[in-house]
């Protein structure tokens, strides 16, 4: 119970928003006897609870092994397909989707060090689309573990988001399950892995964060 009302710092803003626009059309509907000013009002609570619902944050408690390289987020197993990564060369790209009734945290997969990150602005096709992978708003971060396997996270905006929230800041040492970020709405998480990597999933595979085995490096 204490899990599912913890808040992610992310939604604070939109939050109050959506408090403050309830608590409006609260206080008019009180003053007016048309029917629809109060569906109105009805409608803005409901919208408030759906938000603080989204932006729930639950702490995860990690059990497996600390080799193990764990989901860095909540969703379903798009893909996985051969891919040619600039940095790291031939390897596996694992693509979750993120639904809107998904949790949006995202998780540090392995202790690890962050090598680098970048941004680009993209564009908003439908995260669960595969042009959405290249062309989208998205996040990458590299990192090494400590055997100097690289692997890389993409956080992918979706239709709907507009905003990506990255916590990772390069030549930091990160632990697994530390908060890695947070992406706003429908969205999309990629994990890209070298060939020496052992691929624990499949598509079509429900994953939850800090708690499937995605895989290990051999």
């Amino acid at each position: 119970m204490k899990n599912l009302f913890k808040i992610a710092p992310e939604g604070y803003k939109i939050i109050f928003y959506s408090l403050l626009f309830f608590l409006v059309m609260y206080l008019i509907s009180l003053n007016t006897n048309h029917i629809w000013i109060e569906n109105i009002s009805m409608f803005t609570f409901f919208l408030f609870l759906c938000v603080c619902y989204f932006f729930r944050d639950p702490i995860r408690k990690i059990k497996s092994n600390k080799s193990d390289f764990l989901a860095p987020a909540d969703g379903t197993i798009l893909s996985v397909k051969k891919y040619e990564d600039p940095e790291i060369g031939e390897s596996t790209k694992i693509s979750i989707f993120l639904s809107v009734l998904n949790v949006h945290r995202q998780w540090v997969p392995l202790n690890a060090k962050v090598l680098k990150t970048f941004y680009n602005p993209g564009t908003f096709f439908g995260a669960f689309m595969d042009k959405a992978s290249d062309k989208n708003e998205q996040t990458s971060i590299y990192f090494s573990d400590n055997d100097n396997n690289i692997f890389r996270i993409k956080q992918i905006a979706g239709f709907v988001a507009r905003r990506i929230v990255n916590h990772m800041n390069p030549d930091s040492d990160v632990n697994q399950g530390e908060n890695l970020g947070f992406i706003k709405f429908g969205s999309r998480v990629e994990i890209i892995v070298p060939s020496n990597f052992d691929i624990n999933v499949k598509k079509g595979m429900k994953v939850k964060g800090c708690k499937t085995v995605i895989g290990k490096f051999n």
